[in-house]
């Protein structure tokens, strides 16, 4: 049986007219059902752009995108909107919440853009939810008085309200502390594994990305490498995907370096 969920072929996306920037070149990436999967590269190499095509929320230039077997070509606008709503998830950077809405109202947002109003077998599933992500006790609060973190937790909930097969993330730590973060990927690997959720995450937190199950590196809009962290030891993946920091406190190897030199220095 296949277990394919999500296949890209030949992805190709180009910007502008009179000159041209190709933001992906031929990208062929295929996606597995409860497959949990980072994204990793430098800035500027094609990731969210990737990420943006995979959701559906843009169109590649030329190449194919298949989900479910179903090609996004063929959907229109509106088609787009509403398979978007129904099978894919999505977490941001910035939640994307609204401020003078209370976390269950935020996290029954998909429901109300698809269906034009809430059940109550929804609002009692958003309510399970925020239970699962550790904020039954905040459903009530306005989305401007919770923490950061907090926040990043609703818009999770938020993302899995319409019990999506895939959900995005386009880096869902970036503005979290080291405590946060950690909590927060610990919620996405618990949710991935309890409700066989596929995840595929872009990151600039190798940490994190180490952990995932699969790891694809991109560089100049393709992909560089793609290969399952079970297949390395921890000091093959650590060399494969940060070889410039120290794998122990993850500081650049260059800074470490010339604060030995000072202390030696200092006597």
């Amino acid at each position: 049986m296949d277990d394919r969920l999500l296949f890209g072929e030949n992805l190709v996306k180009e910007y502008g007219t009179i000159i041209r920037t190709r933001a992906l070149n031929e990208v062929n990436l295929s996606l597995k059902k409860s497959e949990f999967a980072s994204i990793i590269g430098p800035s500027g190499c094609g990731k969210s752009t990737l990420l943006n095509m995979l959701g559906a929320l843009d169109k590649p230039t030329s190449g194919k995108l298949y989900f479910k077997d179903r090609e996004f070509s063929s959907m229109d606008e509106r088609e787009l909107a509403e398979f978007r709503n129904q099978n894919i998830g999505f977490i941001f950077q910035s939640h994307h919440l609204l401020p003078e809405f209370t976390a269950l109202e935020n996290v029954l947002l998909p429901t109300w853009i698809n269906n034009g109003k809430v059940t109550l077998e929804r609002q009692e599933r958003a309510k399970e939810l925020l239970e699962i992500v550790g904020l039954k006790d905040r459903m009530n609060n306005l989305a401007n008085n919770l923490s950061g973190g907090q926040q990043q937790r609703v818009s999770i909930a938020r993302s899995l309200i319409n019990e999506p097969d895939l959900v995005l993330a386009d880096e869902p730590t970036g503005n979290l502390d080291s405590d946060s973060t950690e909590q927060v990927y610990e919620l996405l690997r618990q949710i991935n594994r309890d409700l066989k959720m596929a995840f595929l995450i872009v990151t600039h937190d190798r940490h994190i990305a180490e952990k995932s199950d699969r790891i694809i590196e991109m560089k100049d809009g393709k992909i560089l490498r793609d290969y399952l962290t079970k297949d390395k030891t921890e000091d093959e993946l650590w060399e494969q995907i940060a070889p410039a920091n120290c794998k122990y406190c993850h500081r650049p190897l260059a800074e470490l370096s010339h604060l030995l030199e000072e202390a030696e220095k200092k006597g």
